[in-house]
């Protein structure tokens, strides 16, 4: 502090130095008493228990490690008690006002919630917006489903109501805090968050003006029961179980049989739609071996592709896609019985959700009992399967959806299929004016894969539209200018932003995809361009 008040003095002069560093004293004391003003302002069901100025720099969230804020904000916590028994937790960060560009970002929750998303705010308030988060109702670890035992309203606060109220309650301090509205409300989510950002669209539409929804499980229950059947059937059916030298084989045969269709051999399947493979070719002729398949073996692979039924002639629940075979290991089989990463939140979601009884496990799973009691019970409260976003891209809402064709937690033609069903019910100039969705090749549950797998899907509005969806998305709704393509990269190590693009490829508006020119490197974005996809293979 000396040696800037000593700089300070040398090019300015100490009387403009004093008087320089007293109007800063004064806008911080202001800022404090601005920030502390908030606790008196009135909220429907709700109350603001804090509000204090934060310095920029340090910040330690209660859960997890500290890491650095560049901006003075001021942090709001609010609890809202909608209903008996409720009690949602909401956080709001707000840059100063000089600071602030007069916009709102909401921030959605992964897997079962019950944590705020603090380093997401951080990031938000850096690039000047106001940013709102929420634990859904309830504090615990977000693999943590017990909270949900016998509390009918806090599935309900988990399923959409908290987010809603993390908008209202949000924009209404916001305002009070900086004596106007913001101009603009953004909220993005994946998984879990990408079924809030839905439930917003379909269910409040005038609490964010752009929405981007990443990997969204729309139908959520019934992800959760496709993969209770499975867990079920391994058990009932040890001999099903692949390993993972099986899978490694299972993923070669698909690359060989369809790396090539879309004319690039890279490991990445542009459309696995159009991949009309059969794990057949890998089925054991004499013994079992780590290349090949047994009966059993087969009969499960292809529950994980085609998915399974909840009624006879209904259709397929949760197939997942050619060229996800690298986590199918981890995530749906696991060394031994009961180490599949899937297991324990799937057990929870019945435990805790469906049955209503702490000790029931997977080998009770029956399809006609528990997994229609759960189709019965949940989608209501739960699902974000409604294509009816009318009232939302009548305000001018616009939607951004995205999906790694390589994701085995949510599946990717769910997406695919909810998509398809948004365009019907707008028709194609309403969709085309309100509605984008990006697949990405070779891209996991969110990020990871063997793809391009950065496009800015977890930015805010800042940055290039033209290489970051939420830039995309900002521009779309402030500037009207749809997004057509967004170019993905790959880096050379891939959990690193910071080191070197090995690959660029650009992620086309659905249904479009990149085909390569012929000429040039497969993995420069420059040598592609978006063309009209080959026909699907009926699945």
């Amino acid at each position: 502090m000396e040696m800037f008040w000593s700089k300070l003095r040398r090019s300015i002069g100490p009387i403009a130095a004093l008087v320089m560093v007293f109007g800063l004293r004064q806008a911080a004391a202001a800022a404090d008493d601005r920030c502390a003003e908030l606790i008196n302002t009135a909220l429907d069901q709700a109350q603001v228990v804090s509000a204090a100025q934060h310095s920029a720099g340090s910040f330690k969230p209660p859960e997890g490690s500290a890491f650095e804020v560049p901006r003075p904000f001021c942090r709001v916590v609010i609890v809202a008690r909608p209903a008996a028994g409720s009690e949602i937790g909401i956080e709001l960060w707000l840059p100063d006002a000089a600071q602030w560009t007069g916009r709102f970002w909401g921030l959605g929750n992964g897997s079962f919630g019950g944590q705020i998303f603090h380093r997401g705010l951080g990031a938000r308030v850096a690039a000047g917006y106001a940013a709102v988060a929420t634990d859904t109702g309830h504090r615990a670890d977000p693999g943590d489903s017990s909270w949900a035992l016998g509390q009918p309203g806090k599935i309900i606060d988990y399923g959409h109501r908290s987010v809603h109220l993390a908008a209202v309650h949000g924009k209404a301090v916001a305002a009070a805090y900086y004596g106007r509205k913001p101009r603009h409300a953004y909220f993005s989510g994946y998984s879990n968050g990408g079924r809030q950002a839905l439930m917003l669209a379909q269910r409040y539409p005038d609490d964010y003006d752009g929405i981007v929804a990443g990997a969204p499980a729309p139908d959520l229950t019934a992800i959760y029961v496709n993969a209770a059947e499975f867990q079920a059937h391994l058990l009932n059916e040890p001999a099903a179980r692949v390993s993972a030298s099986q899978l490694a084989a299972l993923s070669s045969a698909v690359m060989n049989a369809c790396d090539a269709q879309d004319g690039v051999r890279d490991g990445v399947l542009e459309n696995p739609l159009t991949c009309s493979f059969d794990p057949a070719v890998l089925a054991c002729t004499a013994n079992a071996s780590p290349e090949c398949l047994t009966p059993a073996q087969l009969g499960g692979v292809r529950r994980l592709y085609g998915g399974i039924r909840s009624a006879p002639g209904g259709p397929p629940i949760s197939p997942l896609a050619p060229g996800s075979e690298p986590t199918w290991h981890a995530l749906h089989f696991g060394d031994k019985p009961g180490s599949a990463v899937l297991l324990p939140p799937t057990e929870g979601f019945f435990r805790h959700l469906v049955a209503g009884d702490a000790a029931w496990d997977i080998a009770r799973f029956r399809m006609h009992s528990e997994g229609q009691a759960a189709l019965r019970q949940l989608p209501a409260t739960l699902d974000a399967a409604d294509p009816g976003i009318t009232r939302f891209v009548a305000r001018g809402g616009k939607l951004i959806l995205w999906q790694g064709w390589n994701d085995a937690i949510t599946p990717p033609k769910m997406t695919v299929d909810y998509h398809a069903r948004v365009l019907l019910a707008l028709g194609a100039e309403q969709a085309a004016r309100s509605v984008r969705l990006f697949m990405a090749p070779g891209v996991e549950h969110g990020v990871g894969g063997p793809g391009a797998d950065r496009f800015g899907q977890f930015a805010s509005g800042d940055g290039d539209p033209a290489r970051s969806l939420g830039a995309a998305m900002r521009r779309w709704v402030e500037q009207g200018e749809a997004p057509e393509q967004v170019v993905a990269v790959r880096h050379r190590v891939p959990q690193n932003p910071g080191t070197e693009v090995v690959r660029s490829r650009p992620l086309c508006a659905w249904p479009r995809v990149a085909v390569h020119s012929g000429q040039g490197s497969t993995d420069d974005a420059r040598n592609f361009s978006c063309a009209e996809p080959a026909p699907a293979v009926r699945r």
